[in-house]
């Protein structure tokens, strides 16, 4: 059988996790795509689930970068830590008006 090379870009990291995981397995980088290539061409689809995930939107993301901000700010001690007595007192910090599933207690 014939040989071609295939050559497409991808991100320097991933491949040199995805090279290091292939050697792990006993194998190379190109038995690896071998491999897929050849599961796709048998079945005729993609081997695995593509999904997006819908936890991870973009207000979901934008929450992540903001509490990783956070915790920067925390740990350089640019911001200090706010404690509380009770859910009240922090419902009343952050300006909550309906704090009524704290009388619970």
């Amino acid at each position: 059988m014939a040989q071609a090379n295939v050559n497409f870009r991808m991100d320097e990291d991933l491949k040199r996790d995805m090279e290091q995981a292939c050697k792990d397995m006993g194998m190379s980088l190109t038995t690896a795509f071998t491999i897929y290539a050849k599961k796709v061409s048998k079945e005729r689809r993609i081997p695995f689930e593509i999904t997006a995930d819908p936890i991870f939107n973009a207000n979901t993301l934008s929450a992540i970068q903001e509490a990783e901000q956070m915790v920067a700010e925390y740990s350089s001690g640019y911001r200090k830590p706010k404690s509380f007595a009770d859910a009240r007192e922090m419902f009343n910090a952050m300006d909550i008006e309906d704090a009524a599933e704290c009388d619970n207690e």
